[in-house]
């Protein structure tokens, strides 16, 4: 080594901080000859990084984690855990920083995230943009009283979103995510330009169908996207926009709604503003999928530097382990584990219908009717700003609690609130204690379901199902969810006639009991947990089973 210079005696403090320019002891250093020159302290130990910012308020670096260190793998924390350690010489500490006391780590995804939740706040909508203007609709369009026609106009985009969800695992396995979303937003534009200036019943029917094929789409792609490009640390509460873009959805539709009352065409300029959103989404996407090279880079952008490599390392494994070629045929979910994923996913789809949350949504000026709340507007509001309240609630705890908590905890929370809600009708009680008890059950119904129900659901299919098979996992499960959501529409009112309030929501009850059992008992927890390591630890269960 040649020594060119001996320099001034220089506080170790100082040369942490950069902040104290005072000398308090003197420390030789001295410099190396060469294109890149360093600082040597030959006497002193390497000090610890850490640093002050321009307020004075400690920032700190957040610690290397190698990809076994919190994760429960022992192959992988075996495989190659000498080469994962921090080397502070060759400058590979972490450069992702956060104020001390402030997590703002989901903040680089949140972006991409909101932009993608358009589609769940379009979904949110178009469930309430009918609940009042139905009337005026059918008044116009000439078959006002027809109670199935009504219910068809209502039901329809449904069927639509039955047959985009069948699609959507095959066009995104191809197209990737960006593409999927913007071809997603050609049918819910024009499917509402189409129905705002429908002068006939086929005309707002096929609108309403258009619609729904976008809407089919985007919600099996929706929980995808976030699941891949969020921080596995805040996959949970990113991932509970969804519900969120759902409930600001509704209640927008319902404010909007609000004039139809008086106004009989009102009901036009509603379903143009519903193709505002689309215009937004389509312009919107912007993240790429399928290259090394662009994955890295928004690894790094929305996850930080720390998580490249980490990353970059269990996609490798995964692929690995299922092969490089990423597009899967419907065949392989009659395989393990993705016949078990996809028997799941169906499964709570269909249970959470059939716990009846969709049928006090469409038709919530009904049930509050026969509990004593005349105003349709206001009976439907108060659900809305209830299911959004339940769903800020999961956003704080879905990552703190665990998904199969929320979930069991929100099925038995409907359950009781079903079981108050037919004690309060079918006992004899003072009238206003009846009432009360039944507005509180419907309340607590739809809180508890906002909490875990709504967002979990949809969130923890993706988690659960491999990089190869998540698109067509997520269409089948979507699939069985429209197909049950279109029954409970139809046929919920005439259930209701004739049978009554108390009947049909005892069923729910008893549905919201089971679901909370087959939780139970069924789905694994992933929280803290990667995608990657998720698929690699099912593969590997399922190997080790079947030895």
């Amino acid at each position: 080594m040649n020594f060119v210079s001996l320099s001034a005696y220089l506080d170790p403090m100082w040369l942490a901080t950069t902040v104290h320019h005072q000398p308090v002891r003197p420390v030789p250093t001295i410099s190396t000859a060469g294109p890149n020159p360093k600082v040597v302290y030959p006497c002193l130990p390497k000090p610890k990084p850490f640093r002050f910012g321009p307020v004075g308020v400690r920032l700190r670096l957040n610690k290397y984690k190698v990809l076994a260190e919190k994760k429960q793998l022992a192959e992988l924390g075996t495989q190659n855990s000498d080469s994962k350690k921090l080397d502070v010489g060759e400058e590979k500490v972490v450069e992702e920083e956060e104020v001390e006391g402030l997590d703002l780590g989901w903040l680089a995804a949140f972006p991409h995230v909101f932009i993608a939740s358009m589609s769940n706040f379009l979904f949110g909508y178009h469930i309430g943009v009918m609940n009042g203007p139905i009337v005026s609709i059918a008044r116009e369009l000439g078959f006002e009283g027809n109670s199935i026609l009504e219910g068809l106009v209502v039901s329809i985009f449904i069927v639509g979103a039955f047959l985009g969800s069948l699609c959507c695992g095959t066009i995104v396995d191809k197209l990737g995510c960006r593409r999927t979303f913007q071809i997603a937003t050609i049918p819910l534009i024009l499917g509402a330009l189409i129905s705002a200036q429908a002068h006939s019943l086929d005309e707002v029917t096929f609108g309403r169908f258009l619609v729904g094929l976008g809407i089919g789409v985007d919600t099996v792609l929706v929980p995808i996207y976030i699941s891949e490009i969020a921080p596995t640390k805040y996959r949970g509460s990113l991932g509970t926009l969804c519900q969120i873009g759902t409930c600001l959805g509704i209640i927008s539709s319902l404010f909007l709604g609000i004039p139809s009352e008086n106004d009989p065409h009102w009901w036009r300029t509603m379903l143009y503003i519903a193709s505002v959103p689309g215009f937004v989404l389509a312009l919107g996407m912007q993240f790429a999928v399928g290259r090394l090279d662009n994955a890295k880079e928004v690894i790094k952008n929305v996850w930080g530097a720390s998580e490249v490599e980490k990353a970059i390392e269990e996609f490798q494994s995964v692929i690995k382990n299922d092969g490089s070629d990423l597009d899967s045929s419907w065949f392989e979910l009659l395989k393990e584990p993705n016949s078990r994923v996809a028997f799941i996913g169906g499964a709570l789809f269909v249970l959470q219908q059939f716990a009846g949350i969709n049928g006090v949504l469409y038709f919530s000026s009904l049930t509050f009717k026969d509990v004593g709340i005349t105003s349709s507007a206001l009976a439907s509001l108060l659900i809305g700003v209830t299911n959004f309240a339940g769903a800020l609630c999961a956003l704080y705890l879905i990552d703190k609690q665990g998904r199969q908590k929320l979930l069991i905890g929100s099925y038995l929370g409907m359950a009781l609130s079903m079981f108050l809600v037919v004690y309060a009708i079918s006992f004899p009680l003072d009238e206003q204690l009846s009432h009360n008890l039944s507005i509180l059950g419907t309340v607590m119904y739809i809180f508890t379901f906002a909490i875990g129900a709504g967002p979990v659901t949809g969130l923890i299919i993706p988690e659960l199902s491999s990089n190869r098979s998540r698109g067509k996992i997520m269409g089948f499960s979507f699939s069985a969810h429209w197909v049950c959501n279109f029954l409970v529409g139809l046929f919920f009112l005439d259930l209701v006639e004739k049978l009554g309030v108390a009947p049909v929501y005892g069923t729910f009850g008893g549905v919201s009991l089971l679901t909370a059992i087959f939780a139970n008992y069924f789905i694994v927890e992933t929280k803290g947990r990667s995608l990657e390591e998720i698929e690699m630890s099912l593969t590997s269960d399922f190997r080790a089973r079947d030895k």
